[in-house]
């Protein structure tokens, strides 16, 4: 007889009465009853979040689930302009675009927040002591020549809004951590270093505020495309209402101009 296999999971599992997820009876104890913001957390760590862990997260989420006319929404219109029987296609065209431009920026700024307090013999427990960590970090990514993630908004030059916002919460409901100590104390400091001041972006702080959290720094992204999923489909609702993708289309097409090829030189 050949070798039974297990797969153990603490995630969904079915019998032919049931559904169970993370133990507990899906149909009775979590349908009606466990938010979705709630239960995408509850899987992610496998415990239970609690209300304040919750409301930041699902600020979070609120925070970058849709930006307008961004490059992953304008991606998801014209695909589904192309192939409107593919609506799975249209999303992950969209979400495929989320990289260190879009998106990204929340689990890059957690992972280099994170990277910084890791290299600490012991934290910081005032302001002054966060400045003094923050200026450290500062000087020492322009010394490499490198950005400081989070730092600066092509749109939002004098501030964004988020980002205040964000901080508040996290306050309120006693979750603000290490990771949103230095990034808040970054935005104090660093026109010290860079001789210009810059607003911590909306992404910036999210990274920030779900490493507080405790997630899993390699799935960061992962809960910024879980938001902007929800947007994606909201593009997608406002497309079949007011459709501008063949629009957007057709204002390439009809003023491209030919010009003589130019063969790459390496």
């Amino acid at each position: 007889m050949s070798e039974q296999h297990s797969y153990p999971t603490a995630l969904g599992a079915s019998t032919r009465d049931t559904i169970t997820l993370l133990g507990h009876d899906l149909a009775r104890d979590v349908m009606g009853t466990v938010g979705f913001g709630e239960l995408a957390f509850w899987l992610a760590t496998q415990r239970r979040p609690t209300s304040g862990e919750t409301r930041v997260f699902e600020a979070v989420l609120a925070a970058l689930a849709d930006h307008g006319f961004t490059p992953t929404a304008i991606v998801t219109r014209l695909t589904y302009l192309s192939a409107p029987d593919s609506v799975q296609g249209a999303l992950a065209a969209g979400l495929l675009g989320g990289g260190s431009r879009f998106l990204g920026v929340t689990e890059d700024t957690g992972r280099f927040l994170h990277a910084v307090l890791d290299g600490l013999d012991e934290l910081p427990t005032d302001d002054a002591g966060w400045d003094e960590v923050a200026l450290r970090t500062v000087a020492a990514q322009r010394e490499q020549h490198r950005f400081v993630p989070g730092l600066g908004h092509h749109v939002h030059k004098d501030g964004d809004p988020r980002t205040p916002r964000l901080l508040q919460i996290a306050r309120e409901e006693g979750v603000f951590g290490p990771h949103l100590a230095l990034f808040e104390a970054i935005g104090r400091v660093h026109e010290q270093v860079l001789g210009r001041r810059l607003p911590l972006n909306g992404a910036g702080v999210c990274g920030a505020a779900l490493a507080d959290l405790g997630l899993p720094l390699e799935l960061l992204r992962g809960f910024a495309l879980l938001a902007r999923t929800a947007g994606l489909i909201g593009q997608l609702a406002e497309e079949l209402r007011r459709p501008v993708a063949n629009e957007v289309f057709l204002s390439v097409d009809l003023h491209n101009r030919s010009v003589p090829p130019e063969p790459y030189e390496p």
